[in-house]
């Protein structure tokens, strides 16, 4: 108990100096934590994450990508690296964070996940810690943070899922989809209050389609559960350009970079990174870190 109380003083004390050096600052704006989700496998959730990176660095916003499918861990196969060490060298406090962030061609700075190792949920205080202190590094190396987390409602990824300021969910127009989509949302806001979601529904014939899996969620949502918000945030057509460069490991934004499915991402990294947020938390690293620490306390 002791040394829980102890991390929750360590967080609540470097959130205030963060707040205070802001302030004094006025001009820095913290990173937005984003996470990006899906009900169900196979709908290119890690896909759509790259290429929106991708866009969204090629429009001057510094972005890192947290790989947080622990043990299926493959962000850093679509950006063709070979990360030497994941996260998991951090928790062991062998390696800092930047010895093991690895940095794609585009700029992008990305945190490898790793594969196959003990689930995140279940670190010790010490662990926690010092992934903590490693993270703080993390607010001045990025404008946003894409948290890309497993598929279903396993222990991490709503763990993950809680802890960021904001969640997009990807589905398709294949049913079990849709419906593994809305059991995500519906847990998290039963059990971690998460009220305000944004959907990008991948691989659809056309608008009439996507609009379609957007009025099936989101009448399910206004239906069983109360003031859950569902946010259209686009859609990505089914492009054979885009799955050529799945299939070569590669980023349809790199191969083909004037698409169907690459000017849809375009437009979707566009209003993403120029609108405004919608938080479903303080809207801070800190609070993103103090979340996923004592969801386990």
């Amino acid at each position: 108990m002791d040394q829980a109380n102890g991390l929750r003083n360590v967080v609540k004390s470097q959130a205030l100096s963060r707040r205070k050096a802001g302030m004094a600052l006025g001009r820095k704006k913290l990173p937005r934590v984003i996470a990006v989700t899906s009900g169900k496998g196979g709908v290119g959730k890690t896909n759509i994450v790259g290429n929106m990176a991708v866009s969204l660095s090629r429009m001057g916003k510094r972005v890192v990508i947290i790989d947080a499918d622990v043990g299926l861990a493959n962000v850093d196969i679509i950006f063709n690296l070979r990360p030497e060490y994941s996260i998991r060298h951090v928790i062991s406090s062998e390696k800092t964070l930047e010895q093991v962030m690895v940095e794609s061609d585009h700029g992008i700075k990305i945190l490898p996940g790793g594969s196959g190792f003990s689930d995140l949920t279940q670190l010790t205080e010490g662990e926690k810690l010092n992934l903590l202190s490693e993270f703080e590094t993390l607010s001045d190396l990025a404008d946003i943070i894409f948290v890309d987390t497993g598929a279903g409602i396993s222990s991490n990824v709503l763990y993950f899922n809680s802890a960021c300021d904001e969640c997009i969910v990807i589905s398709t127009k294949e049913p079990t989809s849709i419906t593994d989509a809305y059991a995500m949302m519906k847990v998290m806001s039963r059990e971690y209050g998460t009220k305000y979601f944004k959907l990008i529904v991948n691989m659809v014939d056309s608008v009439a389609d996507a609009k379609r899996v957007y009025a099936s969620l989101s009448g399910a949502l206004d239906k069983f559960l109360k003031n859950v918000v569902l946010e259209y945030a686009g859609h990505i057509p089914f492009d054979r350009q885009l799955q050529k460069a799945v299939q070569k490991r590669g980023l349809v934004m790199d191969t083909a970079p004037d698409s169907l499915s690459a000017n849809a991402i375009k437009d979707i990294a566009f209003t993403l990174g120029n609108g405004p947020s919608r938080p479903n938390s303080e809207g801070n690293l800190n609070f993103f870190m103090s979340k996923m620490f004592h969801t386990a306390t």
